[in-house]
């Protein structure tokens, strides 16, 4: 699954720190463990300890015989099962697990065949050598099988598997001819009274299984499982009857031990494999939990695909009209009840990943909800969003106090109380704007339990973004009317910006007013005024917010820009310059077409100066205060009409070096020293 991802935390990850008991009980489950494998041991202490009151014989040949034909067959059948989950899996474990018991199972089959007075007439070396030697053969397939084997040695194992099982079904033929067949070599031959052994090879067999178990153990403490408990036990078992084997008193009670051992070991993974099969209603899957950890996440990614197209086929079943059972039955191998059971989880993750889809939903279109976002673009994107999660959801608004949709009009008597209209399997949800109808919201219901809930929260999310469209157009029309774009900016996204104070920083400041205003307004009507300071005006504020400028002042025929306040700005004083030349350019094409028109003469300084918000509680403005902008109003009133004179200070900044004039050092009002100025003609 995506990943998201359903399972980003893998079972193995999440069990390593987790018990597989619930603590108060877990170490009475081990004590009793323990108990049931430390008994049998016990009791061979106490058979050989007491020779002659416990440890009688009892011989029966034929009861024997069908004893050991039973169990092999038990193994032959688990060993065969093991042998097919592996090929079906192909895993390299499953395959090594499954030739201990067949292993087992053929030379304990060789062991009951040897039997007296079934084949040959009495005991023989092949008769005490079978069991032992299989349970030996087996240990090397046990240890094997339950080393963490990587990828490379995986692959070797399984691309030796037909060695593996012909090398076994060799020896076991070759074992059976040369025990079997009187004469042929000393395996057929009477053992001695005291039975024969592997010559202190037993030890060796005991560490083998002992390893195993332990590493099997480690296995289950990361990956809980009963098969594996029975597999630690089914080992655990048969090092104990290679203990009880060395004994050697054929026929005794202690050489019938090991017997019942290897018994116990077989069955307990039987009746293990047997109550997994009940619960489960399968033999898919019995021995998964013994493979290799690629092999689980394998199997562990079939899962998750088979889930994912569950929660498709649960989407889609309205369309079908086809149970999901029967679809998925057939293709991942499901009894009915498991199919009934994956339906029901399959519908559950199918609800939880519709509530969370359409929760994201109403994040991003709560998020949409911003500045700057005219109202129709707004509500087109919100909408193609919703439909991603919702469906077929439509929206119109109010026109003339009426919201047609579907061929029916709504007016607000439809939506007393602001209640949804019910449909068939839509719900139609008012959308007000400051408690007034605004336009209706139509959303499918019916396919979830949460729909009805999560329609009247998205019509609440969506009556939201509506209002605040509507709110920020009103602002910003507003504040941009009568602000800078930067400082109208700042206002919406953090109204704390608006309150009382300031900061000190290097900025460029740019005087500029209309040379011959004052006799132009002597002479001219008041319409023809407003008309050319409009024109003016209309010129210039572009050309100096197109240049990172922000007008802070509009004084009659004058007005103040910065550069680099209260947005940082790179080469403001280079900016501001840009700014000073086209907005002569633009007076110059404006003046030329009407006679008698004034002319603008630009100042411009660099420096510090304190910025912020300055006046009252009740009455504030931006603005900016110090020497530097002071300098600038001075620069501007030396200058010539369609001239522009900067400072000193904003030339060092200016690079490459513009082209100038210089004026020398003025003598500015309030300035006790010089003040170098430069008439800008052009920049290179």
């Amino acid at each position: 699954m995506p990943t998201n991802d359903l399972m980003s935390t893998s079972i193995e990850e999440r069990t390593r720190s987790e018990p597989y008991l619930p603590p108060a009980t877990q170490p009475v489950r081990a004590v009793v463990w323990v108990i049931h494998l430390a008994l049998p041991m016990l009791g061979l202490w106490l058979l050989l300890a007491n020779h002659d009151d416990l440890n009688g014989q009892w011989h029966d040949n034929l009861g024997h015989f069908w004893l050991i034909l039973g169990v092999a067959g038990i193994n032959v059948v688990l060993g065969t099962m093991i042998s097919q989950a592996s090929a079906r899996r192909a895993d390299a474990r499953l395959l090594l697990v499954s030739l201990v018991f067949l292993s087992s199972a053929g030379f304990f089959l060789m062991h009951g065949l040897a039997t007296p007075q079934i084949i040959l007439e009495r005991g023989s070396y092949g008769f005490d050598l079978s069991q032992p030697v299989g349970l030996l053969v087996a240990s090397v397939f046990a240890a094997v099988s339950a080393l963490p084997l990587n990828e490379r040695a995986a692959r070797i194992v399984l691309e030796s598997q037909v060695w593996l099982r012909g090398g076994l079904a060799l020896l076991l033929v070759a074992w059976g001819v040369a025990s079997l067949v009187p004469g042929l070599t000393a395996l057929s031959d009477p053992s001695p009274p005291q039975g024969a052994g592997l010559g202190g090879l037993e030890p060796v067999g005991v560490a083998l299984y002992t390893a195993a178990a332990v590493m099997m153990f480690r296995l289950h403490r990361r990956r809980p499982a009963a098969m594996l408990i029975s597999l630690i036990t089914a080992y655990a078992l048969l090092a104990e009857a290679m203990v009880a084997g060395m004994s050697r008193h054929n026929w005794h009670m202690s050489w019938w031990l090991w017997h019942l051992l290897l018994t116990l070991a077989f069955v307990f993974v039987a009746y293990s494999a047997h109550l997994q099969f009940r619960r489960e209603g399968t033999s898919a899957g019995l021995f998964d939990s013994v493979a290799l950890s690629a092999t689980v996440r394998k199997i562990r990614a079939e899962y998750e695909d088979a889930l994912e197209e569950l929660v498709g086929h649960l989407r889609r079943r309205a369309e079908t009209r086809v149970p999901v059972a029967t679809r998925l039955a057939g293709k991942f191998g499901l009894t009915e009840g498991q199919a009934a059971v994956l339906d029901r989880a399959g519908e559950a993750l199918a609800n939880e990943r519709e509530l969370s889809e359409r929760l994201a939903a109403l994040v991003d279109t709560g998020n949409q909800a911003r500045v700057g976002l005219p109202e129709r673009e707004l509500l087109t994107r919100a909408l193609d969003r919703v439909r991603q999660a919702y469906g077929d959801v439509r929206m119109t608004l109010v026109s003339e106090g009426r919201v047609s949709m579907g061929g029916r009009d709504y007016g607000p008597q439809d939506f007393p109380g602001n209640e949804p209209v019910r449909l068939g399997t839509t719900v139609v949800h008012p959308l007000t704007v400051k408690g007034q109808l605004a336009g209706a919201l139509e959303v499918p219901v019916g396919m979830t339990p949460q729909d009805e809930v999560l329609a009247a929260t998205l019509a609440g999310q969506m009556s939201i973004s509506l209002e605040n469209a509507r709110l920020y157009q009103e602002l910003s029309t507003l504040f941009r009317q009568y602000m800078s774009p930067d400082v109208a900016n700042s206002l919406l996204a953090d109204p704390r910006t608006a309150a009382l104070g300031g900061e000190l920083v290097e900025l460029t400041a740019l005087f500029a007013d209309l040379k011959g205003f004052t006799s132009f307004s002597e002479r001219a009507a008041p319409g023809e005024i407003v008309e050319m300071l409009n024109r003016y005006h209309t010129a210039a504020v572009p050309i100096i917010l197109s240049n990172g400028g922000t007008i802070v002042q509009f004084v009659g025929d004058a007005l103040l820009a910065l550069f680099n306040a209260p947005a940082p700005q790179e080469g403001h004083a280079a900016a501001a310059a840009r700014a000073a030349l086209a907005m002569q350019e633009a007076a110059e094409e404006i003046a030329a077409g009407t006679a008698g028109y004034p002319r603008f003469r630009i100042g411009i300084n660099t420096g510090l100066a304190l910025v912020g918000n300055i006046g009252s509680p009740e009455l504030r403005g931006f603005n900016a205060m110090g020497d530097c902008v002071n300098v600038a109003a001075r620069l501007e009133g030396v200058a010539e009409p369609g001239t522009v004179v900067i400072g000193q200070s904003t030339l060092d900044q200016i690079s490459p070096r513009p082209r100038v004039r210089p004026l020398g050092g003025l003598a500015l009002k309030g300035k006790q020293q010089p003040v170098h100025a430069y008439v800008l003609s052009g920049l290179s």
